[in-house]
């Protein structure tokens, strides 16, 4: 039985990929493909699935809401670091050794951090979950461009759109929801029962193959420390630049400038290396280039989706975990049983067209609540999350279908790589890109309502006169007193509307994205096509 060999570069492996799809039995191949993908769903929930329970969190393990945060981030820096060293570090252990380990270090830091005492001890976990983590996102798309006939090739990616979608969507309500009922402790557990499905389907499809430690000494480690300190001083001033005034503080001013100098010198290294980690040049590539450029603005919209949401629910509505949960259910539930669909849509329509029209139904799906009142809740974001589901499900398969079309398998290593981290990198972004934006609209519409609102007006000293008589009338006996509330309820009510103008804002700023997504998906070529019709 041939072994499944993934490569990152065209230099430094062979082909054996290429002979893979023959060899090995269609049920051990699809075993494959399940647990990989299964394990690269749990990979992606974790991130959505705490957020939706920090504050508990928090909370249990006496953590302050500004140190909090890195409860998540810690996660996210480990994930994207680790993403592009997958495919070297699969040739170094083997596939079989290098999956089957991080999945069970997945499951066991899982685990131990529902018995985390303290924040610095949540961190590290954390860190060490994400570094595990993150290597099951990478190789199981690689698995799928490599493994899988290229006629099979789009069930696989459907099966990863699972993870890619459909995980963030599902997240907030599953966590709110074993928050709510079971406690936070759950959040981790929940990943015991999928992870040893994961860990034997690995286990009984992946072949043996040989380590080769030798790679270790020949490996490209300038490019592998400037992308690592690069990447992890990036995402750290994304996740803290907002809490910390962005280059008003000293801190993300020297970050900012070792994050580019870090990542400028990999750029340099990758493109000038006989054997480099990452094969930037496949980013000349029309279509990968193209998709690639799509796919970050797909992790901003996905990712900041469901960042803003909750938000917006707990601090205008006033929703908890469970509550909140069950509202982006239906951006999930509805993915789930059309993204199995989307194979059979894609040999019979032009993978372009899917791309555009997904990509217009996310955008609809976010001018939709552009004009949000004090009233617009659950109810009210519906149809708006049931359009933005039937997006998303039309969108991830075809383009991941469309950008790696005529990738080599020595190249698969890489392209999965760059792929995926850019599809985190685009949330990164999206995530700060929308907290610096959310609140400096705030301000703005705060500031001029705030205006509008004046004691000469008629309309507002009968306003305060009428808030006055009601609080007296409600126990206060101090007419001062009461006129003082009277002043201070109109103030709540003011920065009320001013953040749902602002949310109204931030949504139709996602929605400009996801047209600038269309736009690039339109300079898209066709690929060749797929036995059957497919995309390949």
């Amino acid at each position: 039985m041939a072994t499944l060999q993934i490569a990152a570069n065209s230099n430094s492996l062979t082909r054996p990929a290429a002979t893979a799809p023959a060899a090995i039995s269609p049920v051990r191949m699809w075993m494959a493909v399940v647990g990989s993908t299964l394990g690269a769903f749990m990979a992606v929930l974790n991130i959505q699935i705490v957020n939706a329970s920090l504050a508990d969190i928090q909370g249990a393990i006496g953590a302050g809401s500004d140190d909090g945060g890195w409860i998540s981030t810690s996660y996210l820096i480990a994930e994207i670091v680790v993403i592009p060293l997958s495919g070297w570090l699969t040739r170094v252990f083997s596939l079989r050794n290098y999956l089957l380990v991080n999945a069970i270090l997945f499951l066991i830091f899982s685990v131990a951090c529902a018995f985390a005492a303290n924040l610095q001890q949540m961190i590290v976990l954390r860190v060490i979950q994400g570094f595990a983590g993150g290597v099951l996102i990478p190789m199981a798309f690689t698995i799928i461009i490599t493994l899988l006939p290229k006629a099979r090739q789009p069930i696989g990616l459907a099966l990863f759109a699972l993870s890619a979608t459909f995980a963030p969507a599902i997240g907030p309500t599953i966590g709110g929801y074993l928050t709510e009922n079971w406690g936070w402790e759950y959040i981790f557990y929940v990943n015991l029962v999928p992870g040893a499905l994961m860990i034997g389907l690995l286990f009984a499809s992946l072949d043996r193959a040989p380590m080769n430690l030798k790679l270790l000494a020949k490996g490209d480690w300038p490019g592998i420390v400037t992308m690592a300190i690069g990447l992890a001083a990036l995402q750290t001033v994304l996740e803290e630049g907002n809490k910390e005034d962005w280059f008003g503080s000293d801190f993300i001013l020297r970050l900012t400038v070792i994050a580019a100098v870090s990542l400028t010198l990999f750029i340099v290294i990758e493109l000038k290396t006989a054997h480099p980690l990452l094969n930037l040049r496949l980013l000349v590539r029309r279509n990968f280039s193209f998709g690639i450029v799509a796919n970050f603005l797909l992790g901003i919209a996905l990712y900041g989706s469901v960042f803003v949401l909750p938000i917006y629910l707990t601090r205008i509505q006033g929703y908890n975990s469970e509550q909140i949960g069950m509202v982006l259910a239906w951006t999930g539930i509805p993915q789930l049983l059309l993204i199995p669909l989307v194979p059979r849509l894609m040999k019979r329509f032009d993978l372009r067209l899917l791309i555009v029209i997904g990509f217009a139904l996310f955008a609809v799906s976010n001018f939709m609540n552009v004009h949000m009142t004090g009233d617009y809740a659950g109810d009210q974001l519906f149809w708006p999350n049931i359009v933005r589901a039937i997006g998303q499900a039309l969108v991830f398969t075809p383009l991941s279908a469309i950008a790696t079309s005529g990738i080599e398998p020595e190249n698969a290593g890489s392209a999965s790589s760059l792929f995926n981290m850019m599809r985190n990198l685009g949330g990164a972004v999206g995530i700060a890109s929308l907290q610096t934006f959310l609140s400096k609209r705030e301000q703005f519409h705060s500031n001029i309502l705030t205006n509008s609102v004046s004691v000469f007006e008629e309309a507002t000293r009968d306003r305060i006169a009428r808030l006055t008589a009601y609080f007296m009338s409600h126990g206060v006996s101090d007419q001062a007193h009461a006129g003082h509330k009277a002043v201070v309820a109109i103030a709540l009510k003011i920065r009320k509307q001013a953040n749902i103008m602002a949310f109204s804002d931030t949504f139709f700023l996602l929605g400009v994205a996801l047209v600038v997504a269309l736009l690039a998906s339109l300079l898209l070529s066709k690929p060749g096509q797929l036995s059957g019709g497919g995309a390949h």
